[in-house]
């Protein structure tokens, strides 16, 4: 029931996502924008090598998503070096996919952003779910192999040249 007076007001109407942090995607020398790219499980973007990353529930917690991507991951990751592969990286299906924005979310920072977002498909394992039990089957109880995702047995030389 008190009155606090401000000394100066700030509203805050420009948030604008940076995704990934506003790092550039190159590969082979070559740069792409993320809205060339098409999500895969949630995690990964197609023909990006080794590369995961985590968007949680828009509708649900956060977390609840991100635990089951850092799951799937660290299953992928186990195995690959089982398997004695060093990467992998999602292809996309030479007949292409009907393309849908990556989040379904109505919020003006997302809207305002949407276009440098990556792009999802309409069908597994090409669509950004928001349903828990959708993502489960996918991520916790599925296969970590699938005929999309391409194995990479040895690195690249040029990729060998600039760690050593």
């Amino acid at each position: 029931g008190r009155e606090l007076e401000a000394d100066i007001v700030v509203t805050a109407t420009g948030l604008t996502l940076r995704p990934f942090g506003g790092f550039p995607i190159l590969i082979d020398g070559v740069t792409s924008s993320l809205r060339q790219h098409f999500v895969y499980k949630g995690m990964m973007l197609d023909g990006v090598p080794n590369f995961a990353f985590a968007i949680g529930y828009t509708n649900a917690s956060w977390t609840l998503k991100t635990d089951l991507v850092v799951g799937h991951l660290c299953r992928l990751l186990r195995e690959l070096r089982a398997e004695g592969f060093v990467g992998c990286r999602p292809v996309l299906p030479p007949e292409g996919m009907p393309t849908r924005q990556l989040l379904d979310f109505a919020a003006g920072y997302v809207q305002r952003s949407i276009d440098d977002l990556p792009r999802q498909g309409d069908r597994d394992p090409w669509r950004m779910s928001m349903r828990y039990r959708d993502d489960r089957a996918l991520l916790r109880d599925g296969s970590v192999f699938d005929d999309t995702l391409e194995l990479i047995e040895d690195a690249h030389p040029r990729v060998m040249e600039e760690i050593s």
